[in-house]
C-alpha cells in the first residue's frame, strides 16, 4: 500500500495525488494522510510525499506515475502510445507547478486549449491520469484561477474541460476529504497556539531535545506540556528525545516518583524505557567545577544563608569573593569530604556582584548534603545545583535545543555563561510559556502540603492537576495531548480556563461512551405504570450512534423509579416521554406534607409522538438487577482564580470539595470495570472509580463537560454576568444559520421584484457567499459534500456565461445553484441542532 502524506496548508496544494487516490477508491493501493502543516519538514519541506516499499517520492509527477504503474487500471492508457502521450502531459503539469511566469504559463494554457478543441479529455475518450495531473496543477495555480474567474485570456475549451473535470464525483470526493481535514484542525483563534517557530540551527535528523524531570513528585499537567513539546520538535525534525532524571537533590527524591514518571510518560506516548540521569555525570561535573575554580571563575563561600541573600539583593560582594585559587580548592575539598567546616561552605559562580539580572549575581552551584543518594550511595557529600548541572549535561549528551519555560528567562544568560566559560558545545535555548490554569496550584511544594495535611487522598486525587489526578477524573490522555498541541509553542503568559480542555475531552469520549441510567436514591419517586405488562428484559444498543459498542439489557415493568426533581416537575394529565420506551400520561401525583412527591400513577401511551412532548424522563424499572452507586463530584481546592505571591494559602482553601450522591443504576453497571467511561443520560459523563461488590456500591466520578456552569467554582459560583455572556455568545453563534434559514425560506418583508430587478436579484443571489458551518464540532461530511457541489455548480454557471450559452440553459444552471444554496443553511441548522442536543 502507498501512503500519500499531504501538507494541507501548502500555498500550492498538491491536488493531483489526492484526486488520483479518490479516483482509484482503493485504500489498499493508495491512502491519503493529511498533515496540518504548510510543508513536510521531514521530507525536505516538500508539500507531498509518497512512501511505499521503503522508497519515498516527493514530486507530484513521480508520485502519480508510481501509483498508476503499481496498480492495474485504465488511467495510464490502454496501449504504449497512449501511455507515452500521458507521460508527456504529466511532464507538462509539472511545468505548470514549477512556473509562476505569466508569459510561460500563457503559452502552456494556449497549447492545452488548442489540444482540447475537438476533445473532451487529453488522452482517449475518458479520464486518464493526464487529466488528473493537469487539473491538479491548474487548480493550485493562482494565475489560472484568476483567468478562470474573470473569463479573460483563457481559451473556452480549456475552461470547459476544467469545469467538467471539477464536476466529476471522484474530484468532489477528493475536495471534500481535503476540506474535512482542514475543518477538523480549525479551532477558535484564542484556543489555537502556533508551532510556526524557528528553531535556530535545526537540521533534519540532528535535532536532540530533552525532558529533565526531578524525581521528587508526580508529573502534573505543566510537565505534560514540557514533555509533549520536546517530543513534538524531536519528531518534527526526525531527531530524538532524551528523558533524563535530574537527580541532584537526594533529600527530596524517591524511587516511587521515578517509577510514576516513567508510567505517566508512557501514557503520553513517550518511551521512557531508556533514560539517563544527571548522577551519571557527577564525576564530569565535579571536574568542570574544579576548572572554574582554577580559572578564578568560582569561589567557596562560608557566608551565612541570610547574609548571602541580603548581599545578593543589595549587590554587595561576599567577603569570600576574592579568595585565592589555592584556598578555594582547599575549601572545595573540605566540601567534598563534608568536614565540619566544609558543611558551612557552598560553591558560587563568579559572574557578577551587581548585575541588574539578579540570577547572575554569583549563583550557588554546589552545596553539601549528607543524605545518601539513591544511585550513588554515599560516594558524594556535595551535589551540583540544577543551574550548573543542566547546561553541562545538555552539552555532554548532545542536546541541540533546550526548551525551557519562560520562568527560566532570567536564568538563561546564566546557562549560556556556563557553556561559554567551560568551553562546552553550544546548545540553543528556546522559551515557551508555562501552562497555568485558574483555581489551580502547580507548585510541587504546595501540592505536597495538601497531601501531607490529608486534604486529598494522595497524588492521584481527582482534584489534583497531576497526570494521575486528571486521569482519575476522566480525562483521556488523547484529549490532553490534543489540547496541549492546540496551545502550540506560544510564549504568551496566560492563565487558562479548564473548560476548553474538558470540552476537547467530551468530544472524544461522547462517541464511545455507552449510555446508562441512574436515579438518585434520596426521595426517588415510585411510578406505577398502567399498560406496562410484566417485568421483563430487552436488549437495546449501548449507544444508538455506535453499534460497535454492542447491546445492553434494559428492564421494563409495571413499577419504575424517577428522580425526585423530575417527579416535582410533573403535571396532572400531561403527556411525557419515558426515554427508550415511549410516551405516557400522568394520571396521579401524590405528595407528603413537605411537598415531596411520594408516588405517581402513569398510563402508557406508546402511540404518542415523542416529538410533541416537552419532558423526556430517564427512569429505571424496579427489579433485582438494579445496582447501588455512589456518584462523586468535586470542586476546586482553592477559591481564587489566580494566586498571588503574597496570598496566604489557608485563606484560599475551599471549605468543601467533595460531594457524594447515592443512587441506583441499571444492572449493566455491574459489568463495568475500573476506568470505564460511560454516560448516565441527563446526568453527565462518569468514570468508574471502583466497581460494585456484594458489600459496597460502585463508585463513579463525574467528568466535567466543559460547559460554563459545570466549570464554575461551587464555593465561588459563576456570576450572572458570566452566565449571560456565555448565553449571548451561544445565541450569536446560532443566529447566523437561523437567519440564513429564514432567508432560504423566503421569510422577508421585502416586496416582490419583477423584470430586470428580479433578474438582477437572481444574479446577486447566485453570487452571494454561502453560509458556513460554525459548529458545534467538526463540519459534517454532508455539509462538506454540499459545499463542494455548490462550488462545482458555480463554476458551471460562470463557464456557461463565458461561453454565452443559451439563456434557458444558463437559467437552469442558476436555478440549480440557487436550490443548492437554499438547501445548505437548512442542513446546517438541522445538523447543528442535532449536534447541540447530543
Amino acid at each position: 500500500m502507498a501512503t500519500i502524506v499531504v501538507a494541507q496548508k501548502a500555498v500550492a496544494v498538491p491536488y493531483a495525488p489526492i484526486v488520483l487516490a479518490a479516483a482509484l477508491n482503493n485504500p489498499a493501493v493508495a491512502k491519503v494522510e493529511f498533515k496540518d502543516v504548510s510543508t513536510l519538514a521531514e521530507h525536505n519541506n516538500a508539500t507531498v510525499a509518497l512512501t511505499a516499499n521503503g522508497t519515498t517520492l516527493t514530486t507530484i509527477s513521480s508520485i502519480l506515475r508510481s501509483i498508476v504503474r503499481s496498480h492495474k487500471n485504465t488511467l495510464y492508457g490502454t496501449d504504449p502510445a497512449s501511455t507515452s502521450l500521458i507521460d508527456d502531459f504529466i511532464d507538462r503539469s509539472q511545468d505548470i507547478v514549477n512556473s509562476s511566469d505569466f508569459k510561460v504559463l500563457d503559452v502552456i494554457f494556449q497549447q492545452l486549449n488548442h489540444h482540447l478543441t475537438l476533445r473532451s479529455y487529453f488522452v482517449g475518450s475518458k479520464v486518464s491520469v493526464a487529466d488528473i495531473a493537469l487539473w491538479g496543477a491548474l487548480k493550485s495555480n493562482a494565475i489560472f484561477a484568476r483567468q478562470l474567474k474573470t473569463g479573460k485570456d483563457l481559451g473556452v475549451y480549456l475552461a470547459r474541460w476544467f469545469n467538467h473535470i471539477s464536476a466529476q464525483a471522484f474530484v468532489e470526493t477528493a475536495l471534500a476529504d481535503l476540506n474535512k481535514a482542514i475543518e477538523s484542525c480549525k479551532v477558535t483563534k484564542s484556543d489555537q497556539g502556533s508551532f510556526d517557530v524557528n528553531l535556530i540551527g535545526a537540521e533534519m535528523g540532528k535535532v536532540v531535545t530533552r525532558f529533565p524531570p526531578e524525581p521528587s513528585g508526580y508529573l502534573h499537567i505543566g510537565h505534560a506540556k514540557a514533555a509533549l513539546l520536546n517530543k513534538y520538535f524531536a519528531d518534527l525534525y526526525q531527531g530524538r528525545l532524551i528523558v533524563r532524571f535530574d537527580d541532584t537533590n537526594p533529600t527530596k527524591e524517591k524511587l516511587e516518583y521515578e517509577h510514576s514518571i516513567k508510567e505517566d510518560l508512557l501514557l503520553l506516548g513517550i518511551d521512557s524505557s531508556v533514560v539517563s540521569y544527571t548522577s551519571d555525570y557527577f564525576d564530569q561535573i565535579y571536574e568542570y567545577a574544579i576548572q572554574l575554580i582554577k580559572e578564578g571563575k568560582a569561589y567557596c563561600d562560608d557566608t551565612t544563608q541570610e547574609t548571602m541573600r541580603a548581599e545578593r539583593m543589595d549587590g554587595i560582594a561576599s567577603k569570600s569573593r576574592d579568595l585565592s585559587v589555592e584556598e578555594n580548592l582547599r575549601r572545595f575539598e573540605e566540601m567534598k569530604n563534608a568536614t565540619e567546616f566544609g558543611q558551612t561552605v557552598c560553591l558560587r559562580a563568579k559572574i557578577s556582584v551587581d548585575n541588574p539580572n539578579k540570577a547572575l549575581r554569583d549563583p550557588v552551584i554546589y552545596r553539601c548534603n549528607l543524605i545518601p543518594h539513591a544511585r550513588t550511595g554515599s560516594k558524594w557529600k556535595m551535589y551540583p545545583l540544577y543551574d550548573l548541572a543542566c547546561p553541562i549535561v545538555d552539552a555532554l549528551e548532545g542536546v541541540t535545543h533546550a526548551l525551557r519555560t519562560d520562568e527560566y528567562h532570567d536564568r538563561n544568560p546564566q546557562y549560556q555563561w556556563f557553556l561559554d566559560n567551560l568551553r562546552l558545545r553550544q546548545v540553543h535555548i528556546w522559551e515557551y510559556s508555562r501552562l497555568n490554569f485558574v483555581y489551580t496550584l502547580l507548585s510541587k511544594r504546595k501540592l505536597t502540603w495538601f497531601v501531607d495535611q490529608g486534604r486529598v487522598y494522595g497524588w492521584d486525587d481527582p482534584r489534583f492537576p497531576t497526570i494521575r489526578g486528571i486521569r482519575r477524573r476522566g480525562l483521556t490522555m488523547e484529549a490532553l495531548k490534543t489540547y496541549i498541541l492546540m496551545q502550540g509553542a506560544s510564549t504568551n503568559f496566560i492563565t487558562l480556563e479548564w473548560d476548553k480542555l474538558w470540552a476537547v475531552n467530551r468530544k472524544q469520549i461522547d462517541p464511545i461512551a455507552p449510555r446508562h441510567t441512574a436515579v438518585d436514591a434520596l426521595n426517588k419517586v415510585k411510578v406505577t405504570v398502567t399498560g406496562a405488562g410484566p417485568y421483563h428484559l430487552k436488549e437495546v444498543p449501548r449507544h444508538k450512534k455506535n453499534e460497535s459498542l454492542g447491546n445492553k439489557k434494559t428492564a421494563y415493568g409495571p413499577t419504575i423509579w424517577l428522580d425526585q426533581a423530575d417527579g416535582k416537575d410533573l403535571e396532572l394529565n400531561e403527556e411525557v416521554t419515558l426515554m427508550d420506551w415511549g410516551n405516557a400520561f400522568i394520571r396521579g401525583i401524590e405528595k407528603n406534607a413537605e411537598g415531596v412527591v411520594t408516588s405517581v400513577q402513569a398510563e402508557l401511551h406508546l402511540e404518542g409522538d415523542f416529538k410533541k412532548t416537552k419532558k423526556k424522563l430517564t427512569w429505571l424499572a424496579d427489579g433485582p438487577e438494579l445496582v447501588k452507586v455512589e456518584l462523586m463530584d468535586y470542586d476546586y481546592l482553592i477559591t481564587k482564580k489566580k494566586v498571588e505571591e503574597d496570598d496566604d494559602l489557608m485563606d484560599l482553601l475551599t471549605p468543601v470539595t467533595e460531594f457524594k450522591t447515592e443512587g441506583v443504576a441499571d444492572g449493566n453497571v455491574a459489568e463495568l470495570n475500573k476506568g470505564d467511561i460511560i454516560q448516565f443520560e441527563r446526568k453527565g459523563y462518569y468514570i468508574v472509580d471502583a466497581v460494585a461488590t456484594s458489600s459496597s456500591p460502585a463508585r463513579l466520578i463525574l467528568i466535567p463537560d466543559g460547559k460554563v456552569a459545570s466549570m464554575a467554582s461551587k464555593a465561588a459560583p459563576v456570576s450572572q454576568t458570566e452566565l449571560k455572556d456565555a448565553k449571548d455568545a451561544k445565541k450569536k453563534k446560532e443566529k447566523a444559520p437561523a437567519a440564513a434559514t429564514a432567508a432560504a425560506k423566503g421569510e422577508s418583508s421585502t416586496p416582490a421584484l419583477s423584470g430586470k430587478q428580479a433578474k438582477a436579484a437572481a444574479h446577486a443571489a447566485a453570487q452571494k457567499a454561502v453560509p458556513t458551518w460554525t459548529g458545534p464540532g467538526p463540519k459534517p461530511q454532508e455539509i462538506a459534500d454540499l459545499e463542494a457541489k455548490i462550488e462545482a455548480q458555480g463554476l458551471k454557471v460562470r463557464q456557461l456565461k463565458t461561453d454565452k450559452a443559451d439563456a434557458d440553459q444558463v437559467k437552469a444552471a442558476v436555478d440549480e445553484l440557487l436550490a443548492l444554496k437554499k438547501q445548505l443553511p437548512l442542513r446546517i441548522e438541522a445538523l447543528a441542532a442535532a449536534a447541540a442536543s447530543n
